[in-house]
């Protein structure tokens, strides 16, 4: 006589399909948990790039802007070679005790241009006895569509000038590659030279916290 298959009694198959999904529930808690620990992970190498300060030095050079070379008057723009995007931040500094001169006395100044009283020390580059009354203001000198003190530190973006002086940081008004002046009327007898120092910051921390979501995105499309 062939065996009689009996069934199993009902809370047996409902014992069967809990166990699989308690395993089933297992395994997605599993994969759940390993996801928030990846993103938590991404999210703590972005955070620790904005504490070391969120930026890096993408473009960093010094240049000597001479007066009568780089004269915006019958002089040529010092070219630095570095293009700015519109909107992009940059600086440009120079030391206040950098001078360079216009003429005869009292025609020195520093990057700011001849805006105030100046006397010499006994060791600035005017190498006049302490004392000496070198540079005093000027006024401004209006060229190109800007207006800025005679001697003061200039800088052009495809032909949009604007003053630097000792101490610029903000926003490229316009895109190009990025040209020095010494602003003045006639370069005739200028003479010494001002050591510019140009930085274009790159914000990599922002690019690690992309990096980051994009890595997060993509171990949520692996599990789905």
């Amino acid at each position: 006589m062939n065996p009689v298959f009996q069934a199993p009694a009902n809370d047996e198959y409902d014992g069967g399909r809990d166990l699989k999904k308690v395993l089933c529930s297992q395994r997605t808690r599993a994969h759940l948990l390993k996801d928030l620990a990846m993103k938590n992970k991404m999210i703590r190498v972005a955070i620790a790039a904005l504490a070391l300060g969120g930026a890096v030095t993408a473009n960093a050079a010094l240049f000597d802007v001479a007066a009568f070379a780089n004269s915006s008057s019958e002089g040529v723009g010092l070219n630095t070679g570095i293009t700015l995007s519109a909107g992009q931040h940059f600086s440009v500094t120079a030391a206040t005790g950098d001078l360079w001169n216009a003429g005869e006395l009292p025609r020195w100044s520093n990057a700011n241009g001849l805006v105030a009283d100046l006397f010499a020390t006994g060791s600035d580059d005017s190498g006049l006895p302490a004392g000496t009354h070198i540079g005093k203001n000027f006024g401004a000198w209006s060229q190109n569509g800007l207006s800025a003190p005679y001697g003061a530190l200039v800088g052009e973006l495809a032909g949009t000038y604007f003053l630097l002086g000792t101490n610029f940081s903000g926003l490229a008004p316009v895109a190009g590659t990025l040209s020095l002046y010494y602003w003045d009327s006639n370069n005739g007898d200028n003479s010494g030279s001002v050591r510019a120092d140009v930085t274009v910051p790159e914000p990599i921390a922002l690019s690690l916290v992309s990096i980051g979501l994009l890595g997060v995105g993509f171990t949520r499309r692996k599990r789905a």
